[in-house]
C-alpha cells in the first residue's frame, strides 16, 4: 500500500490552482459536472473537504467530524475561491505532516492515519478540480499519472488496473465508464482496508449492500461468476441493519478482493456486531472460479486478527455443514476448533481471543 504525505497534498493544490485560474474569469454559477452542486459551491466544498480533515487529524477525532464548517465571504470571487483552496490545501498538508503517523481519526469511509486523509484530501481536489472545468467546458484535463497511481493504490485496492490511471480513477469514483466495466451506480473508498496475503477485504457499507442486495455490484468488478448469493444475502443483512438501526461499521460483511487482478471473488463477514460476551459469528461465501486456492484462509485469517484487534472481543464462531469439507478445512486453518453442533446438524467452530 503506497503511503501517502503532505507532498502530495501540496502537488494537488498546485495542479488544482493552475487549471482552475485559467478559467476564473468564467461564470462559476453553473452546474460543476454532474454533480447538484455550482462549480462556485464545488470549490467551497473542496475548500471544507481541506479544512475538515485537518481537524480530524488536530483534533484526534474518533467518534464523528469536528462540528464546524466554512463559507466564503459574499462577494468572493472565482480567483478569490482559488486562493482559499491554496491556502486550506496548505493547512491540511501541514496537519498530514506533524500528525504522527499511528494516529488514527474518524472518517465515515473508516478510521484513517494522516496517509489516508492525505489521499482523500487529493481525491476531492483531483475530482472536484475535474467537475469543475467540465461544468465550464473543459474536457481534457488530466492530472498526473503518477498521482493518479498512488490514490488509487492508497484508498481504491479494489479498482482493477486495465485503463491508465485517471480513466481508472474517474471509473472508481462513478464519473465514467470503462471497457467492460460500466459507469457504477455507487462507489466508495477504503480509508484502511484490512490486508490478508493475497486478498484484501473491502467493507461493503450500507449504500454499497442496498446496492448488492438489490442485483447491483456494488461498485466492484467481479470475477465472471460473482457476486455469490451467499455475498447477495449478507449484503441484504447489512441494509436491514442499518434500517433498524443497529449496524455498526466494521461488524458486518466485507468484499474479498484478490489483489493480483483486484476483482471481487466472495463475501466474508460478521453476522453482527459482538454480543455482551464479546461473541461474533463469521462467514463466507466464495465464488466457484476462486475456491480450491485458499483465498477463503487468507481473508478468515486477516479478519480474524482485525477481529481481535478491537476492544471487547472474547470469541469468534462459525458454523459449518457437516459435509462441506473445504470450509472444515478453512475453518479449521484459521485455528478455529470443534465445540459442539448446530441446530440443523451442523458443526459449529470457536476460535478464542489470543491470550495477552
Amino acid at each position: 500500500m503506497t503511503i501517502m504525505g503532505s507532498d502530495a497534498v501540496g502537488r494537488s493544490v498546485s495542479l488544482t490552482a493552475r487549471a482552475l485560474r485559467d478559467v476564473a474569469h468564467l461564470d462559476w454559477s453553473v452546474p460543476a459536472a454532474d454533480l447538484e452542486w455550482s462549480c462556485y459551491d464545488t470549490a467551497v466544498h473542496v475548500a471544507g473537504d481541506f479544512t475538515g480533515y485537518a481537524a480530524q487529524l488536530t483534533g484526534r477525532a474518533t467518534g464523528a467530524y469536528v462540528p464546524f464548517d466554512i463559507s466564503a465571504d459574499p462577494g468572493t470571487t472565482p480567483s478569490g475561491l482559488i486562493d482559499v483552496i491554496e491556502a486550506t490545501g496548505g493547512l491540511l498538508s501541514a496537519a498530514v505532516a506533524v500528525t504522527p503517523p499511528e494516529v488514527r481519526a474518524w472518517h465515515p469511509c473508516g478510521m484513517a492515519g494522516p496517509d489516508g486523509f492525505a489521499a482523500m484530501g487529493v481525491v476531492e481536489t483531483l475530482l472536484h478540480t475535474h467537475d469543475i472545468l467540465n461544468g465550464l467546458g473543459v474536457h481534457d484535463w488530466e492530472p498526473d499519472a503518477d498521482l493518479c497511481e498512488q490514490v488509487l493504490d492508497r484508498l481504491f485496492p479494489h479498482v482493477p488496473r486495465t485503463a491508465a490511471p485517471w480513466p481508472a480513477l474517474l471509473w472508481a469514483t462513478g464519473r465514467a465508464g470503462l471497457p467492460g466495466l460500466p459507469r457504477r451506480r455507487v462507489w466508495r473508498w477504503y480509508s484502511e482496508p484490512v490486508a490478508a496475503g493475497r486478498v484484501v477485504l473491502c467493507e461493503i457499507s450500507p449504500n454499497v449492500a442496498a446496492d448488492l442486495h438489490a442485483g447491483g455490484t456494488g461498485g466492484f468488478a467481479w470475477a465472471e461468476d460473482g457476486p455469490g448469493e451467499g455475498t447477495r444475502f449478507a449484503a441484504g443483512m447489512v441494509a436491514t441493519a442499518r434500517d433498524e438501526g443497529t449496524y455498526r461499521p466494521g461488524w458486518g460483511a466485507y468484499a474479498i478482493v484478490r489483489t493480483r487482478d483486484r476483482r471481487a471473488i466472495g463475501g466474508m463477514g460478521f453476522h453482527a456486531a459482538p454480543d455482551a460476551e464479546g461473541h461474533a459469528e463469521v462467514g463466507y461465501d466464495l465464488v466457484p472460479s476462486a475456491r480450491g486456492n485458499g483465498y477463503a484462509t487468507d481473508a478468515l485469517n486477516g479478519l480474524t486478527a482485525w477481529a481481535f484487534g478491537q476492544p471487547g472481543v472474547s470469541a469468534l464462531h462459525a458454523s459449518v455443514d457437516e459435509d462441506n469439507a473445504p470450509s472444515h478445512g478453512v475453518v479449521g486453518r484459521a485455528g478455529f476448533e470443534r465445540t459442539g453442533s448446530t441446530e440443523d446438524g451442523g458443526v459449529r467452530y470457536t476460535l478464542p481471543a489470543p491470550r495477552a
